[in-house]
């Protein structure tokens, strides 16, 4: 007789805002598979989880620690009760989250009640709700960057979560020795969605961590930060520059490990082993499964980290050639001092020095004497790129937009940045179709962890002579590339046409 399916009731509770997303139990199992095997024999250690939830990692941590730790102590009951007192710690980031979290693990959300697996002298047990006040100054925190107006009074959540903020772990547990840190922590700050524009704030929770010594640190967060980008440099830096990385997993597809949950560059989870020194094992995940086996290499061996193992044998080889890099010739944004939202008339009609100007949507015209900057760019050859180039689809095959090439007496606004400037209409062009190669793409998708297409994604692309046209083939030849890595770049990276792809639903699975 087939064994009835019992669903597990965390799998059900959806998302209740951007920072309350509970993590699936079968992906907070895997990530507690990455720990070394001694620490569920080891009555000594301390765990916590510092951001809780739906208290999924405290409730599988403590299932195996039940087993693990029978041969110490025979008697269940007094077994758990140890677990339950001496060996789990926790806050949750709302008072909901609280009463879900002990109601998880300690079978009731009053943990001096008579239904708690264990019974303490306070409801909250050691899983409570800590509340913290921003830091203000000058209308923002100083800690996590809130605005002023989240301080809404002691009634209202605030979002100041008391592991960044100063008061947890409490003065009372100013001599406690954590052992293993462990959880998801809040992404950023609510403001209705996960778009590149929110500031993020789980980097703060990672270095909090960090700063507390642990043992080990097992965190999931985006993956955003291989790249770095608004306020998230510095900590990729350190990240990449630590050693103690052990091991890394990433999910680039979007809703991969969490289903229904739009995190735009995928997600991704971390051991971090104070003894460890030395290269971590990088894993990519697709559809929830390895793709290929994982990879010991060096975090820190570019200045981002490349996300697939795929990928660095390519840029490996591109990189030996040491050519000047396009970022090199990238305009910064507003490379006219124009703003996204700035248009002008609907005709050059009645205007004494017309320039044509590529905005948002439209083209307009203004007079050159109102162009704020780079007025002697106005008469060059130009390729303009689009800043932003994304879709809805679960994972990005284009990177970059389609370039334009404008020509003398044509500006844009911050809308696109000036990817180059020439003396000719032709080499203008060659530089347009070098662009569009599907060789270029891929190595600005190394860099590339939004749709934001500033000039530091260009930074692997060479800066080759524009005396010639380039194309894909005569690319991968310059390189010296083999099939494997040929067929590689075609998987991640669609062709710059309107046509169908045929490699446009590649699985990545197909190459195991």
């Amino acid at each position: 007789m087939r064994a009835q399916h019992k669903p597990d009731i965390l799998d059900c509770i959806a998302h209740l805002s951007n920072d309350e997303v509970p993590t699936p139990p079968a992906l907070a199992s895997r990530m507690l598979d990455l720990l070394p095997n001694e620490v569920w024999s080891n009555p000594g250690l301390t765990w916590l989880d510092p951001f809780l939830k739906s208290g999924v990692f405290l409730r599988e941590i403590a299932k195996r620690l039940i087993v693990g730790l029978a041969e110490w102590q025979p008697d269940e009951a007094q077994r758990i009760d140890h677990i339950y007192r001496n060996m789990l710690r926790g806050t949750s980031i709302t008072r909901l989250t609280g009463e879900m979290a002990r109601r998880t693990v300690y079978c009731s959300r009053d943990a001096s009640g008579s239904h708690a697996v264990v019974r303490f002298d306070t409801p909250e047990g050691n899983l409570p709700f800590v509340p913290a006040m921003h830091v203000i100054k000058a209308g923002r925190c100083a800690v996590c960057g809130g605005p002023e107006n989240l301080e809404r009074g002691p009634d209202r959540e605030n979002h100041a979560y008391s592991f960044i903020h100063g008061t947890y772990p409490t003065k009372e547990m100013a001599g406690m020795k954590f052992d293993v840190i462990v959880g998801n922590p809040p992404y950023q700050l609510d403001d209705g969605g996960y778009g590149a524009s929110a500031t993020p704030i789980y980097q703060l929770f990672v270095e909090q961590a960090l700063a507390l010594n642990p043992r080990y640190v097992l965190m999931i967060t985006p993956s955003r930060w291989f790249a770095g980008g608004k306020g998230l440099d510095g900590f990729r830096a350190r990240m990449l520059a630590d050693g103690r990385i052990r091991h890394l997993v990433d999910y680039p597809k979007l809703y991969d490990a969490f289903p229904g949950v739009k995190i735009r560059g995928g997600v991704s989870y971390f051991l971090w082993d104070r003894g460890h020194r030395g290269p971590a094992t990088v894993q990519t995940m697709w559809d929830g499964k390895p793709v290929g086996p994982a990879v010991t290499r060096a975090m820190d061996r570019f200045d981002v980290f490349v996300r697939r193992n795929e990928a660095v044998p390519i840029l490996e080889k591109v990189l030996a050639r040491k050519e000047t890099v396009l970022s090199d010739r990238v305009s910064s944004m507003k490379p006219f001092g124009l703003r996204t939202f700035f248009h002008g008339a609907e005709t050059a009609t009645g205007l004494k020095d017309p320039v044509k100007l590529y905005g948002s949507q439209r083209i307009t015209w203004l007079e050159r004497v109102d162009v704020p900057q780079n007025q002697s760019w106005i008469d060059e050859w130009k390729v303009l790129v689009s800043r932003t180039q994304g879709t809805s689809a679960a994972i990005e095959r284009h990177f970059l937009a389609k370039p334009i090439v404008a020509g003398p007496g044509e500006a844009c606004t911050e809308t696109y940045v000036v990817a180059g400037r020439f003396d000719s209409e032709e080499q203008a062009g060659r530089y347009a179709t070098y662009l569009r190669t599907r060789f270029v793409r891929f190595l600005v998708s190394l860099r590339k962890s939004t749709q934001d297409s500033a000039k530091g994604v260009y930074a692997f692309v060479p800066d080759l002579p524009t005396d010639r046209g380039w194309t894909d083939e005569a690319l991968y030849q310059r390189y010296g590339l083999t099939d494997t890595e040929v067929t590689f770049i075609h998987s991640q990276v669609s062709r710059h046409t309107d046509e169908v792809d045929p490699e446009e639903d590649y699985d990545p699975g197909d190459d195991k």
